[in-house]
């Protein structure tokens, strides 16, 4: 099957939201390298360390609780983070103040371990972020669940997005318009699938001119349950 064009996406999507005046307004926006190389490594563990309690979890307590945790982890900064014996990571794992669940407790160590060392080769883990180029966003996603610790599955894309780096996102209406027009034809966890969707996002990318993550959240809003 031919790669459907932009444009009928487009066409589709403002003919279920009422306009492309609505969907506009429903686009996500993205920063510039250089906005993004502004964050601290502190800011981009604390935004992942986030992400990472929210996966699978209600988003509402954890941001409730976020509060609780920049205190108990020194504002998340990484190296006052890898000062933490066992002993003290263990009684945050089980502190009622925070969220008892010891493994992505554990990662926030693993993930400043990741961010400190990435700093150390790039100049800061911003500019290694800020300088990754979008036309292999999936590559990005590798890395940081490679290095990291529980960012594979759209915990690290969800991250990317927090931060205003462009990337578009495999929500499971995106996934069932790339299955339903076979852009893929492999799990969604596989290399030959993440090709083939990077693939088919940079050709969208070079028809419209709009970010990945425009793209991304167009196609959601033309298909299924809008879910974005």
């Amino acid at each position: 099957m031919a790669l459907e064009t932009f444009s009928d996406i487009w066409a589709r999507a403002c003919e279920r939201k009422g306009g492309p005046a609505i969907v506009k307004s429903l686009l996500p926006d993205t920063l510039s390298a250089a906005e993004i190389c502004e964050y601290s490594d502190a800011q981009l563990l604390s935004v992942m360390s986030k992400r990472v309690f929210q996966s699978g979890f209600v988003w509402r307590v954890v941001d409730n609780k976020w509060s609780a945790y920049e205190q108990a982890f020194f504002d998340f900064v990484p190296m006052k983070v890898l000062m933490l014996s066992p002993d003290q990571i263990q009684q945050r794992a089980s502190d009622p103040a925070l969220i008892r669940h010891q493994k992505k407790t554990q990662a926030i160590v693993d993930n400043a371990y990741m961010i400190q060392q990435i700093s150390a080769e790039h100049g800061s883990f911003a500019e290694f972020i800020a300088n990754w180029p979008t036309d292999n966003i999936t590559g990005l996603w590798q890395v940081l669940k490679k290095r990291g610790a529980r960012l594979g599955g759209n915990t690290g894309p969800y991250f990317l997005r927090a931060i205003g780096k462009d990337t578009f996102l495999l929500s499971q209406d995106v996934q069932s318009y790339l299955t339903a027009h076979k852009v893929v034809d492999a799990g969604f966890t596989s290399q030959t699938a993440l090709r083939q969707t990077q693939a088919a996002f940079n050709q969208w990318q070079q028809e419209s001119g709009m970010s990945l993550a425009q793209i991304s959240r167009t196609i959601s809003l033309g298909v299924g349950d809008n879910r974005v």
